[in-house]
Formats: C-alpha cells, sequence, structure tokens
C-alpha cells in the first residue's frame, strides 16, 4: 500500500477520497486553489498544497502544479475523484511519466473510452449492443447535421470527451439543430477543452442503467451490480439507487455479462462504470451508452448494498493486489438511494445559485450516511460544479430507503445558498418515483408540480418574529405558573395602547408583502398584505389583541415559543412551525424540511424609483451568479423579441439572456469576460413605442 496519496481534487470527492485514506492509514495530501484555502477538504487532509488561483484552468486542471504538488509532498500515487481532470488520459500518462501511480485506468484505456466514437466501435465489436447514431470522429457542423437527418429526429447531440450531461442537448426541432450545435460544441470546450461531438438516436421515455465494475491488474474484472439513475434534470442525474426495480435476474445478469466484456475489450483496470441505456418498455434490449473511466458520483449507493469500499479497492487495486472476490461472491443486500444536494434554486429553473453558508447541519443516523465538502462559513461560487453534498440512504427494501432519505433530506440544514433539497424531498414523494416507474424525462414533466405554491404564511410570521425578537424575549413561567408581567413582550405602556410596527419583506420571485406587527399579552397580532393594496386597519382602543379589519393575507396571532441561536420555533393561530434561521445583511435565511427563504427587508420607495430609473419590465438581470461569456449586441442595436443578447456561465452551464421584446438596447452595462452576481442588470431594452 501506498504511504502518501495526493486527491486532485475538491469538495465532498476530496473529503469522500481522504476518510478512506485515513481509514487505511496513508497519508494524505490535498491541494486547493485560492478560492479553496478555507474549505473543508484542505482542514480534513494531513497536508495541503495551494496549487494556483481561482479559475480551476490555472489550479485543478493544471497538469504542472499537481505534479510539481506531488513532488513537493513525496506523494508516490493521484488519486483524481471526479470531474475536472479524472478522466484526462494526457494527466494520466503524465502521473506515469513522473513515477506516480495513477488511481485508475491505464491512459490508453482512458482515451479509448474518452473517444464516445471510438468507444462504442470497440464495445460493440466486442458483441455489446450500441445506440445507433453518428460514425466516424471529428465531424464538423454540416456532417452532424447530415448525420441527425439520417436518423432522424429527436436526436442527442453529446461531447464526444466528456461526460456527465455537460453540453448534451436534446434537439427536436431540426430548424434549431445549428444552434444546438455551437451551443453544444461550447460547452464541451469549456468543460472539457475539446469541441468534438456526436449524435445519437433519441429514445423517448429511456431509463438510464449503470454498472459498476472492478478489475484488476492480474485479468480479473467482476461487476458489483446495477444503478437506477433515470431521476434526471437537464441530463445530469440527481437520484440515483440500486438495485434498479426494472431488471430482473436474468437481464441483471446479461447486462453484468456485457459490462465486463466492455471493460476487457479496452483493457481497463480499476473502478468503472458501462452505462446503457434501457427502453422502459422493453428492459431485455438495452444499449451502451459509454463508459465512465472513473469513481462515479453515486459510487456510495453500490458500497451500501455490496458492503465494499470502492475508493479502497481502487487504492488496493493500484497498489498491485489482486481482486480476492469472484463474480459468484457478489452479494447484494437491501436498497440505497442517493440524492444529490446541489447549489441550485428550483425556482428558477434549477438556474445555478450561489453565497455563503451560513448556518449548517447535516443528517446521519440510522441508515444515513451524508458525503459532503461543506463547512459552515464556506463560500459557495460560480466557478466549480454546483454539487455541494449527497445524502444517501439505506435500509433493508426500497420503501425503507426511501422514506429514510426523504426524513434525512427534511432534517438537512444549509442556508446562505439556495439548494434543491426540498425539491428532491417532494420528487421523491411522486407517486411515479414510489411506484419505481421512472424514465430519464419524468423529472421534466413532474418539476412544475413539485415546487412550493407560493411562500407560506408562516414564513413571513418567522421573519417578523425575528425582526423584533431575541432569545431574552420569551417569557418563561415560575415553576409555581406565575408569569413575571414585566418579562412579557406585549407592548403596553403606561396611559397607551401596544405600538404596531409595519415591516416589508421581499423574497427573490415574489413580490412584496407586508406584515403589520402589534404585541398584546397573547402575543403578537400579525396582519400581512402585499405592498400597494391598501393601508393599513386602524390601531383599535383597546390593548389585547382582537379582530382587525383584515387585508388580503389576514390576520393572525402569533407567539414565539421557543428562539435559540439557530431554532425558531412559533405558533401561528394555534398550529406551530419551526424554523432554522440564520442573519443575513438585511434579511434572514430560514429553513423547513430542505426548504429555504432568504426573507429580506424591503423599501417599497427605493424599489419604486429604481424600478422607474431601469425601466422595470425593459430591463435584463442577471438570473444566476457567474461570467458574462458572449455578448452579441451593442447600444443602439435594433432587436426582436426573443432576440439573444448575452450568455451567462456558471458552474458549467450556459444560460441565453433574450430580449423580452422588440426595441432598441439603450444600455448595456457588462462586457464579456465580466463577473455578475444574480440580479445584476445587465441591459436595457426600451420598445420603439416608449422611445417616441
Amino acid at each position: 500500500m501506498f504511504d502518501t496519496v495526493l486527491v486532485a481534487n475538491r469538495g465532498e470527492i476530496a473529503v469522500r477520497v481522504i476518510r478512506t485514506l485515513r481509514e487505511l492509514g496513508v497519508r494524505s495530501v490535498a491541494v486547493f486553489s485560492d478560492a479553496d484555502a478555507e474549505a473543508r477538504h484542505v482542514r480534513e487532509a494531513d497536508t495541503a498544497v495551494r496549487i494556483g488561483p481561482a479559475a480551476a484552468s490555472a489550479s485543478y486542471l493544471s497538469v504542472p502544479a499537481l505534479l510539481e504538488a506531488a513532488r513537493r509532498t513525496g506523494a508516490q500515487a493521484v488519486h483524481p475523484g471526479y470531474g475536472f481532470l479524472a478522466e484526462n488520459a494526457g494527466f494520466a500518462q503524465a502521473c506515469a511519466d513522473a513515477g506516480l501511480v495513477f488511481i485508475g485506468p491505464p491512459a490508453s484505456a482512458i482515451s479509448l473510452m474518452g473517444d464516445k466514437i471510438r468507444a462504442k466501435e470497440t464495445v460493440a465489436a466486442a458483441g455489446v449492443p450500441v445506440v445507433p447514431g453518428s460514425s466516424g470522429s471529428g465531424l464538423d457542423d454540416a456532417r452532424l447535421a447530415e448525420a441527425a437527418h439520417a436518423i432522424g429526429m429527436p436526436v442527442l447531440l453529446k461531447p464526444s470527451a466528456g461526460g456527465g450531461g455537460k453540453g448534451m442537448r436534446l434537439v427536436r426541432d431540426e430548424a434549431l439543430l445549428a444552434e444546438e450545435i455551437a451551443a453544444a460544441r461550447r460547452e464541451a470546450r469549456g468543460s472539457f477543452g475539446d469541441d468534438t461531438l456526436l449524435v445519437e438516436r433519441w429514445i423517448d421515455r429511456p431509463r438510464h442503467i449503470e454498472i459498476q465494475v472492478l478489475a484488476d491488474g492480474h485479468g480479473n474484472v467482476v461487476h458489483l451490480g446495477e444503478r437506477e439513475c433515470s431521476l434526471q434534470r437537464r441530463h445530469q442525474k440527481i437520484i440515483e439507487e440500486a438495485p434498479s426495480v426494472l431488471l430482473d435476474e436474468e437481464t441483471r445478469a446479461a447486462m453484468g455479462e456485457a459490462a465486463v466484456q466492455a471493460a476487457r475489450s479496452c483493457g481497463y483496470v480499476g473502478a468503472g462504470t458501462v452505462e446503457f441505456i434501457v427502453p422502459g418498455s422493453d428492459p431485455a434490449s438495452y444499449y451502451f451508452m459509454e463508459m465512465n473511466t472513473r469513481l462515479q458520483v453515486e459510487h456510495p449507493v453500490t458500497e451500501l448494498i455490496t458492503g465494499l469500499d470502492l475508493v479502497e479497492w481502487q487504492l488496493r487495486i493500484a497498489a498491485g493486489e489482486q481482486l480476492p472476490h469472484k463474480q459468484a461472491d457478489i452479494t447484494f443486500t437491501g436498497h440505497a438511494i442517493e440524492a444529490r444536494i446541489c447549489a441550485e434554486d428550483p425556482a428558477r429553473g434549477f438556474l445555478p445559485s450561489g453565497g455563503t453558508v451560513l448556518s449548517l447541519s447535516e443528517p446521519d443516523g440510522r441508515g444515513v450516511r451524508t458525503d459532503s465538502g461543506l463547512s459552515a462559513g464556506a463560500e459557495v461560487g460560480s466557478l466549480y460544479d454546483p454539487m455541494l453534498s449527497k445524502v444517501i440512504a439505506h435500509g433493508p427494501d426500497r420503501a425503507t430507503a426511501v422514506r429514510r432519505l426523504r426524513a434525512a433530506l427534511s432534517e438537512l440544514v444549509i442556508l446562505g445558498v439556495p439548494t434543491n433539497a426540498g425539491f428532491l424531498r417532494r420528487l421523491l414523494a411522486h407517486p411515479a418515483v414510489v411506484a419505481g416507474e421512472l424514465d430519464t424525462g419524468l423529472v421534466e414533466r413532474a418539476a412544475d408540480g413539485l415546487l412550493p405554491d407560493g411562500v407560506p404564511e408562516e414564513v413571513y410570521a418567522a421573519a417578523a418574529l425575528l425582526r423584533g425578537a431575541s432569545p431574552g424575549d420569551i417569557s418563561r413561567p415560575e415553576p409555581s405558573g406565575w408569569t413575571d408581567p414585566f418579562s412579557v413582550a406585549d407592548g403596553w405602556r403606561l396611559g397607551g395602547t401596544p405600538a404596531r410596527t409595519v415591516r416589508h419583506f421581499r423574497l427573490p420571485g415574489h413580490d412584496p408583502v407586508q406584515v403589520s406587527v402589534r404585541s398584546c399579552a397573547a402575543g403578537v397580532e400579525l396582519t400581512f398584505g402585499h405592498v400597494g393594496e391598501g393601508a393599513l386597519p386602524p390601531v383599535p382602543e383597546t390593548g389585547a389583541c382582537g379582530p382587525l379589519a383584515p387585508l388580503p393575507g389576514g390576520t393572525e396571532t402569533a407567539r414565539v415559543v421557543e428562539l435559540t441561536a439557530h431554532r425558531l420555533t412559533l405558533e401561528l393561530a394555534g398550529v406551530t412551525h419551526t424554523f432554522s434561521h440564520a442573519a443575513s445583511p438585511g434579511g434572514a435565511w430560514l429553513g423547513r424540511d430542505g426548504d429555504t427563504w432568504h426573507v429580506q427587508d424591503h423599501d417599497p420607495v427605493e424599489a419604486s424609483l429604481s424600478g422607474a430609473l431601469r425601466g422595470g419590465a425593459d430591463t435584463l438581470a442577471a438570473p444566476m451568479p457567474g461570467t458574462v461569456t458572449v455578448v452579441k449586441v451593442a447600444v443602439g442595436d435594433e432587436v426582436v423579441a426573443g432576440q439573444s443578447l448575452l450568455v451567462v456561465e456558471a458552474m458549467k452551464m450556459e444560460h441565453v439572456i433574450s430580449a423580452p421584446h422588440a426595441g432598441t438596447v439603450t444600455e448595456l452595462d457588462v462586457t464579456a469576460g465580466v463577473t455578475v452576481a444574480m440580479d445584476q442588470v445587465l441591459a436595457v431594452v426600451v420598445p420603439d413605442e416608449e422611445k417616441a
């Protein structure tokens, strides 16, 4: 076994690999960019090396910097994790040339399977069925279009050099093919440094099933069963489980053998995954899609049902050990399911998000595991992949595993950064998911119904109570049952009535709300309404809480039941609600059952003036924090409705900013290459009739 291993990655996978290295007594070396100096993986490693500036191209993707870090720390081997250089044949070869063991397959296998076109040809020759599609490499745009036309719409454009859903484009309308090819090439070039594409037939309502394989350097290859990865969003997996409810034992054995043959066909060594697309109506028909020549994000579900540590076996195989298991020795126990927690906002079309982790609590307990790279105070920016952590549950059967995962997601607290945790919790309760009737388009079809229906009234109540409360405000009865009247925050005053305070709040994507707050003996009286819906009702003559003329949201009595530094329990209209909370500049973050709300103070006058100055609906703002990569217009240009004006990229994802209507670009506040914050103004397009 090795003495020292360098982990050439960051985030949760770096923490995951370091954990196994520690268990094996192997010294770990982390690497970090300037942006990750305080990151969790840096703190948990035995030593760490700063390798460059924040941009991945100058740090985590810098082969010379990584090799120098290994040399300086005496590392004998390099674990690439997943993403970045994990499937880069040049990096694997550079490690070998430097006398380092690359903990993964040989460069030749990475090169072969990394080229999806050659990979399909190779496994087809070994008798593995493949998806119909383009043949040959290096196709220009015209030949890609010809191949798509020959296959017939719909088709899937895929980068030849990478995976993870990056750069993949589903095209149903041939008229959009040229634009989609250009966009796919840009994303592929940005993610993998190679814009070569291939085109494949799109199979409607398919299931995505992959087989985990292990191969040693002595000719032994086994498979560890399948993982169902059909719950995807934009071709990226968000929920994975093992085993699949679709496969019977005969199909499982056949797909497993096909995966073993695919691994043998390229001389594979190490842990790898062979991915298949399976028509849901005919599980006996399956087609090879690609082979991922690395550890997969979803590897924990396989670990939980097999009892094997895949990172440990990556290390042992790389150290020259022989697999002790024959295929007949591999058994499966129970069911495991994983949810990927990503920095993204489902309510804004799953656009990448960012921010500072103000409060963090990650679930554990019976049958629950969390793999995470997060820590309180961490900055989540737009430079790297949006995945923050994974929550995994295991149980004796699928129903138990799903219930445990939903419960774990309700316990997860990440305040300061919008995530998809609440969305995933609701997805797991969708009838089709509960029944195991999955396909890769299910999430897109069901997404709108899985979003919260507005903001619950108790969220605004919690925000209002937090604005005027502290732990010392809570009255606690004496053991005798008597309450000190001077400890009650009821707003009582000599010769007067309780004061009323009007607070204005707003949440991204929602209309501002005003809340009238009046303390009284029974608690706090709250009156809810939307800003601009009329004056608040008059204050009654009496100091007791009583009915008021309600605004559209109504009037309720609220009471703080318990308030700690991170937790608030309130009673509203006789029902208790518990939130996690954290203060933020100009507001507060609230969390419950995986959902979070950033409730910000709102100034109606300032907002009105800002809207008038900027042109309201004419203003185009950044939908996510990121970098402007393309600017297609200039001030004074005439544009038509829907015309593409700019492209903003964040976390390896592009978002096109289009004209809201026909008109003239009167303001352009950005240039290509600049970094922008969420909701930052990018441009203003004024309709021609307004100019006149």
